[in-house]
């Protein structure tokens, strides 16, 4: 499943209708829904077609149309290139979907992205489980999945695919430097399954390869472990500044405070130094793959 799929509802005409509900408590991604949806309905007004009649041209039921206009969902981006089409909005329609890209997504997630798109260098620690730019799709679904209180259907596709289109952050010019230390269970528990991890193995092996990227493994055989109070993460800015957090630190709350932030750029520091090299630690990695 790519990542613009999600699960689906039926409509009153047993149309598929794909898409996301709006979080009353985003206000910004409420007014732009609302913005999307009056437009999409004042096109639809002056073309004289009812919502049933414009769902049925566009491929969708009847009360999807009413919930995008009221501003109560998010459509995916066929939905809004095909609305364009059969109301002959020559593309004004369609170019809302670079306004309602960042907004398909929960608020946290969007504000996270928009600091890992500002960092120039990325130091992140991880656990339990791996970091959220390591993951893949099936991963990330796995882990959602797997969440109590359990999540809702289209919850759990909505936070995939805000987790998945971080990793832009890959392809991003000039490329910042990403730093990763995992632990070694993290590599070895099978979420999702043995082809769940062995895909996902493969896909770090790929990733690693990136020069801009360093994963090391910190294998459970370690009598000193620096980083035994938890996920560690630093972000470092073109300005100077930097924004980290560590879940045994400061209340487990981000800090910006150069006293506070030279703490945990420490720890860090430490764990990394701890850890196996990263080119020992793709061998690793390798190896792992050859077993699973």
């Amino acid at each position: 499943m790519s990542v613009d799929e999600t699960v689906t509802e039926r409509g009153n005409d047993g149309a598929d209708e794909p898409g996301w509900d709006v979080d009353p408590d985003d206000e910004s991604g409420a007014a732009m829904a609302a913005t999307v949806g009056r437009q999409i309905k004042a096109w639809r007004e002056a073309a004289g077609m009812r919502a049933g009649e414009f769902g049925a041209a566009i491929g969708y039921g009847e009360d999807l149309v009413y919930k995008v206009e009221g501003g109560r969902r998010i459509p995916r981006p066929e939905f809004l290139d095909r609305a364009d089409k059969v109301l002959g909005a020559g593309g004004k329609l369609a170019l809302m979907k670079r306004e309602l890209a960042e907004v398909r997504y929960p608020k946290k997630v969007r504000d996270l992205a928009r600091l890992e798109a500002r960092a120039v260098e990325l130091m992140a620690y991880g656990d339990h489980n791996l970091h959220g730019l390591l993951q893949t799709a099936e991963y990330a679904r796995a882990l959602f999945e797997m969440r109590l209180p359990a999540y809702e259907p289209d919850a759990v596709e909505q936070a995939v695919a805000g987790r998945v289109a971080r990793q832009a952050i890959f392809e991003r010019t000039p490329a910042p430097a990403l730093s990763f230390v995992q632990e070694e269970v993290t590599l070895r528990r099978p979420l999702g399954g043995t082809m769940v991890l062995r895909r996902q193995l493969e896909h770090l092996l790929s990733i690693g390869q990136l020069r801009q990227v360093s994963i090391q493994v910190m294998p459970i055989a370690r009598e000193e472990h620096a980083g035994m109070q938890g996920e560690t993460q630093v972000l470092k800015f073109k300005d100077g500044t930097a924004l980290a957090r560590s879940e045994g630190a400061f209340n487990g709350r981000a800090v910006s405070d150069p006293k506070q932030l030279r703490i945990l750029e420490l720890r860090y520091g430490m764990i990394r130094a701890q850890a196996l090299p990263p080119r020992e630690s793709l061998a690793f990695i390798e190896q792992l793959l050859g077993e699973t």
